[in-house]
């Protein structure tokens, strides 16, 4: 037995899991962000609902982990940023940890469990509020020591001018730290922020997108300028891993006209030609946090 864990800024989600078809979900709580003893009670709480003696933890969790410091940059749960989190909660808990970037576990979780099965490279992509992404090859993830491989949201890669006719497109600044990032338009607040820039006008990416499905003529040219802005990078992505699919989950991702689009542009700016769509909505809806911490902890291995 493992106890997995999908923690956000919102909720700790946790399960009992004993093999890839057996996940027995718990009652989630409220991330506690800003008091780390409090957060570590909550896990306590958990694997106390859980009973028995679990081999270890696994935790999908928001932030990556840089490699050589061991230490955690998380945005959205101060008091967890800047910290060693697998050496203290090892030490809290006095189990084994295994932590992983909640992208990389969605890549894993679709790997394994959900549309990237039978694909030996699956580039999980995250459309939510933000953009990110992980890269599974062989069953493993890359680079899931930090979290850092597949974050194609980030680095100053965004075109200076899209649509037809072409608009400039200012260099937004990025919460990394960057300008140009993905992450400024490819998310539901860069669609918001785009819209605000190519109309002056505000709205929610709920009303823009439920325009554009009605045929607004403003919102129409707001998603052909962010699907041109998503869909190069994109692409190299692709070009560059090899993926063979690409699950894209996030809220984003239930709008399936619009990944229909993205799914036609990428495929018209990549080297391997696909007669299938190649960019499609992740098929674990439900909790894919949970399944990709799951696997991580029976091994880190989707087969």
């Amino acid at each position: 037995m493992i106890v997995c864990f999908d923690i956000g800024g919102s909720a700790i989600k946790g399960a009992i899991v004993h093999s890839r078809e057996r996940i027995f979900p718990l009652p989630r709580r409220t991330t506690p962000l800003n008091n780390f003893r409090q957060f570590v009670q909550a896990l306590e709480s958990v694997l106390d609902e859980a009973g028995g003696h679990p081999e270890c933890v696994a935790i999908s969790i928001t932030g990556v982990i840089d490699p050589e410091t061991r230490r955690i940059k998380c945005a959205n749960i101060p008091c967890i940023d800047g910290r060693e989190l697998v050496a203290e909660l090892e030490r809290e808990l006095h189990l084994p940890v295994k932590i992983a970037n909640d992208a990389d576990c969605f890549a894993l979780a679709e790997a394994g469990a959900g549309a990237g099965r039978g694909h030996r490279i699956v580039f999980g992509a995250i459309l939510g509020t933000g953009v990110g992404g992980g890269l599974v090859v062989d069953g493993q993830l890359i680079n899931a020591d930090g979290g850092f491989a597949g974050e194609w949201g980030h680095g100053p890669a965004l075109a200076a001018e899209a649509g037809e006719p072409p608009i400039a497109i200012p260099a937004y600044a990025c919460g990394c730290g960057q300008r140009r990032c993905v992450d400024t338009v490819g998310g539901a607040r860069g669609l918001e922020r785009l819209h605000g820039t190519v109309h002056g006008k505000t709205m929610s990416s709920h009303e823009i997108i439920e325009a554009w499905l009605k045929g607004d003529t403003e919102a129409k040219r707001t998603i052909e300028i962010l699907v041109d802005l998503v869909s190069s990078p994109l692409a190299l992505v692709i070009n560059t891993t090899g993926a063979t699919i690409v699950p894209v989950g996030g809220g984003l991702s239930n709008v399936e006209p619009l990944l229909e689009e993205i799914d036609l542009a990428v495929r018209s700016r990549i080297l391997r030609q696909f007669k299938r769509p190649l960019v499609v909505r992740g098929e674990c809806q439900v909790e894919p946090g949970l399944i990709g911490a799951a696997l991580l902890g029976l091994g880190g291995e989707t087969a």
